[in-house]
């Protein structure tokens, strides 16, 4: 088998592949006989082998499950700030490798932006998909259309990041209910946007004696989680 893995729609004896993919099968050399990875996207992935390879069409066939890199032990949501330029895709990036399910976008008080167009979710969707093939992910994240931070609501545990707070988020967690984090944008959320979030039940967690930039601050918490998992 190699080591190609492919997202498909869904696991089923027979798989029709798109220009895209089979161009991307001839990149690599593969060919007819030749078996690889799918995977759906939600959790599932198997062995396939390719039975027709054309320069615009392919065709895989399924064969024995497998299994994925090793998912969180309950679903982890990244609440985050919308942030400028590149900072969100290098954000989704890091968070699709360290382990998360979704990625809600958020606009705070003091956010760099306040929405993003359809093409830049789209483009953010697309870095989730490709962090996930590279770190032998089953589960590609979703990344959620911006909404304001008062209409965020989560199930389980939720930790916000917050400068000076006297909690640490491995004493706190607890891996029976899912796992929410929440980080604000450069300057920070404003001491009200926190007390509104720790008034609903979140838990305000410190990063450490230093300040994090805004798009820093996600991938050190996600970091802290991930190191912990196998204590879990």
């Amino acid at each position: 088998m190699t080591d190609t893995r492919i997202r498909v729609a869904a696991l089923t004896s027979r798989m029709e592949l798109g220009p895209r993919e089979a161009r991307h099968l001839h990149v690599l050399r593969l060919k007819v006989g030749d078996v690889l990875r799918v995977f759906d996207g939600q959790g599932a992935e198997a062995g396939a082998g390719i039975a027709e390879l054309e320069a615009g069409h392919a065709v895989l066939t399924l064969g024995e499950a497998a299994s994925g890199a090793a998912e969180t032990p309950f679903a982890l949501t990244l609440a985050v700030a919308l942030l400028k330029g590149d900072k969100l895709s290098d954000v989704v990036r890091a968070a699709t490798e360290l382990g998360v399910a979704r990625v809600q976008l958020l606009v705070t008080a003091r956010a760099d932006a306040r929405e993003i167009g359809a093409q830049k979710l789209l483009r953010l969707q697309r870095v989730a998909e490709e962090a996930s093939k590279q770190s032998r992910r089953a589960v590609v994240p979703e990344v959620l259309s911006p909404i304001l931070l008062a209409d965020f609501q989560w199930d389980g545990q939720l930790f916000v990041a917050q400068p000076g707070s006297a909690g640490r988020i491995m004493k706190l967690l607890d891996w029976s209910v899912p796992v929410n984090v929440l980080t604000g944008p450069e300057g920070g959320l404003t001491d009200a946007e926190v007390a509104g979030l720790t008034g609903r039940g979140a838990q305000a967690v410190t990063l450490g004696p230093r300040i994090l930039r805004a798009e820093t601050a996600p991938v050190a918490l996600l970091g802290a989680i991930a190191a912990g998992e196998g204590e879990a």
